[in-house]
């Protein structure tokens, strides 16, 4: 089957993906795109006879007739728009006049013009063979030849829409949270309404995260046919559904936030990121494993590599940071089987505290007097590779940047500087600040031999002002993200072996943006176990294992002053990219021994956990499925007094299969696991947990 398709008699596209269709046409008389299927697989000759929708039925409806590929403002359409934007003579919307389209592969680029006046936009869309994932993106040019040609004034340029099928009762699916409770999955009913969500901060967001799902109310983690989409940006955002009551439903999501305003000038182009969709008729659950391997496949810059067990150093000093200290750390890591040591804030400047120094990014002469070589050195004499925390976007109003150069941060002429955690925001829109940025990190880790980056956020923007730029000031919105995606492409392309952990106080930047150049998010400053179950399992429904950062640190634990013992924080880490982030010099030599044995343990499984096929578990565990191994973290948290502990119905085997427990030598069968479920000894009182593999060993 072609990947891309067209009937030049109808005016079709179809975009065939692995197991499902996507279909547009143009209207007749106006050129306008509109969408016929997202679903199964269809010919453009069933896509045809797709029921229309009904045509409204008073004047106030207006004339739209739904399904409409790249809403804008023109005619009598009162949805809301993917395209705001505003000619020199007051005019809105567009009017559209199809010119070609190309085909390239699986790439399908769609031009048309404006009828009246200077704007070309292009609606690009993009299939695999081995993914159900649309790319999609838009592109706009001002197609004037002269320099006087009065500029186009955009408002929001989305990247793309999505409508869906008439069902009875549509559900969406999002996560909302803050620091330190990211990633709390919400299902509620779509209401008859414009449901908004966002994030004006500059950065992706604690409360939300640029992805949705919609199902029919009937989805299940197994079963029912689910619509998604995520969008590829790490910066401020916006996604608006919209139920009328006629029941059409669509939803449309692009970059930036309501109230911004910028030019298209003569001979200029802008291009949105990917807002990629996916259509699963294999529940929730399936839903999240196709995202998971779109992005092993088309997303991660490094998808099969092993991340590497990380020792983090922050929770054991805090700013409190010097060479001995951090050697001292370092032989206690590599003990416990560490294979990266990472070295958090407070090694550089005059950082002592979070009020001074961001901005100064060469050691602390105090703290390390021969530099950062000898701990350098010793770390990777250890075993380990070695890692810095760095915050490329912030300064300290305390510091020597700052006092050169206080035109550099977000400032409006005549406001006040807010600051957040004592530091502001440096405006990477600017080419002199990012060029400075890469310089002084190409220089750190060339000198330095650095093999791994944290790099961290930790505030939202505030006055996001940029005089310079007058009327375009809103440029910066769009601008600071492409040059933090710049500059991290320019330092992996010009160091192969460097590796990147996306961190914004925990999980403020986690996106497909974003992991198109790291390798991994720190998922939650909260590392305390049973918080991090709920954390995890939202993260879970578009991201995969192996980018999912997750630390086994100390108790009473920091955030919640609960205590759990160390087995159960470590099979909760083990669900993702195991760290640790405990103070080693207070384990005890019991404690350090535990740790070690956890350490090979979850290496043992590492292949199966990060690259295998992930399946949640009635909300008491998780499993991973990879090749003839099948591995199954179980917990329970607070079981009621006589309460048994059920089997775990597993999922994704071999009906027809045995199944061998590696601890007991115990054979299961494949059907029975699924049906029944696994038996599991977790009485042993509150937090409880186990990690069980299962080695496939033939039929029975």
């Amino acid at each position: 089957m072609n990947p891309v398709s067209y009937d030049p008699h109808h005016r079709i596209w179809a975009l065939n993906a692995r197991n499902s269709s996507y279909v547009l046409r143009l209207d007749d008389g106006d050129d306008a795109p509109r969408q016929l299927h997202w679903g199964p697989h269809l010919t453009p000759e069933q896509a045809l006879t797709t029921p229309p929708l009904p045509p409204p039925g008073n004047s106030f409806a207006g004339t739209a007739r739904g399904r409409e590929e790249y809403p804008t403002e023109a005619g009598a359409s009162y949805g809301p728009a993917a395209l705001l934007i505003r000619f020199a003579d007051g005019s809105r919307g567009v009017e559209w006049q199809y010119l070609n389209h190309t085909v390239d592969g699986g790439h399908l680029a769609i031009r048309w013009r404006d009828r009246r006046q200077p704007l070309e936009i292009v609606l690009h869309y993009r299939v695999y063979e081995d993914s159900d994932v649309v790319e999609r993106w838009a592109e706009l040019r001002h197609t004037g030849t002269s320099a006087d040609d009065a500029p186009l004034t955009l408002h929001r340029v989305d990247s793309a829409a999505w409508s869906l099928p008439h069902r009875p009762d549509y559900r969406i699916s999002h996560v909302i949270g803050a620091w330190g409770r990211e990633t709390q999955l919400r299902r509620t009913p779509l209401p008859y309404a414009e449901l908004v969500l966002t994030s004006r901060r500059g950065v992706t967001g604690h409360d939300t995260n640029p992805w949705v799902m919609l199902d029919a109310g009937d989805a299940t983690e197994d079963t029912g046919e689910v619509w998604s989409s995520a969008l590829a940006w790490s910066g401020s955002w916006h996604f608006t559904a919209w139920r009328a009551q006629d029941d059409q439903v669509r939803w449309s999501g692009g970059a930036g936030h309501d109230g911004l305003t910028w030019r298209l000038r003569p001979g200029e182009r802008w291009q949105t990121p990917v807002f990629a969709g996916l259509y699963s008729a294999d529940g929730f659950g399936g839903t999240s494993r196709a995202w998971h391997t779109y992005q092993a496949g088309h997303v991660l810059p490094q998808p099969d590599e092993l991340r590497p067990v990380v020792y983090n150093s922050w929770e054991a000093t805090g700013f409190d940071v010097d060479e001995a200290g951090q050697m001292r750390l370092a032989a206690l890591a590599a003990g416990v089987g560490a294979e990266l040591f990472v070295m958090d804030d407070g090694w550089f400047g005059a950082r002592r505290d979070d009020t001074a120094g961001l901005g100064d990014w060469t050691s602390n002469p105090k703290a390390f007097p021969d530099g950062l070589h000898p701990l350098i050195d010793e770390v990777h004499r250890l075993g380990m590779r070695f890692g810095l925390w760095v915050e490329p976007e912030m300064v300290n109003p305390d510091s020597d940047l700052y006092r050169r150069h206080p035109d550099w941060v977000l400032h409006m002429p005549s406001r006040e500087r807010t600051t957040l955690r004592n530091q502001l925001v440096l405006n990477f829109a600017r080419p002199d600040v990012a060029a400075w940025a890469h310089a002084w990190l190409n220089r750190l880790v060339t000198d330095h031999a650095i093999d791994f980056l944290k790099w961290d956020m930790n505030r939202p923007f505030s006055e996001a002002g940029w005089p310079e730029r007058g009327e375009d000031a809103d440029l910066l919105w769009f601008e600071h993200v492409r040059q933090v995606y710049a500059v991290m492409d320019r330092l992996r392309a010009d160091h192969p072996h460097l590796r990147i952990e996306a961190c914004a106080g925990g999980g403020g930047r986690a996106d497909l943006g974003v992991l198109a150049r790291t390798d991994q998010v720190w998922t939650s400053d909260n590392t305390d176990a049973v918080d991090r179950i709920a954390i995890q399992h939202g993260y879970s429904q578009l991201y995969p294992a192996r980018t999912m950062g997750a630390w086994v640190t100390d108790c009473p634990n920091p955030f919640t002053g609960r205590t759990v013992p160390l087995r159960f924080r470590f099979h909760i880490a083990m669900a993702g990219a195991l760290g640790l982030g405990g103070d080693l010099t207070r384990w005890t030599p019991d404690e350090l021994a535990e740790a070690a044995c956890l350490v090979a343990r979850y290496k043992d499984i590492r292949p199966v956990v990060q690259h295998g096929l992930q399946y949640r578990l009635d909300g008491d565990g998780v499993q991973y499925a990879h090749g003839d191994r099948t591995v199954v973290i179980a917990w329970r948290v607070a079981p009621a007094h006589g309460d048994p502990t059920p089997p775990l119905r597993l999922r994704g085997l071999d009906p027809a299969a045995r199944y061998r427990d590696e601890r007991t030598g115990l054979l299961h069968h494949g059907a029975v696991l699924m049906h029944h479920g696994l038996p599991l000894d977790l009485s042993a009182g509150d937090h409880a947990s186990m990690v069980i593999r299962l080695n496939a060993v033939g039929q029975g």
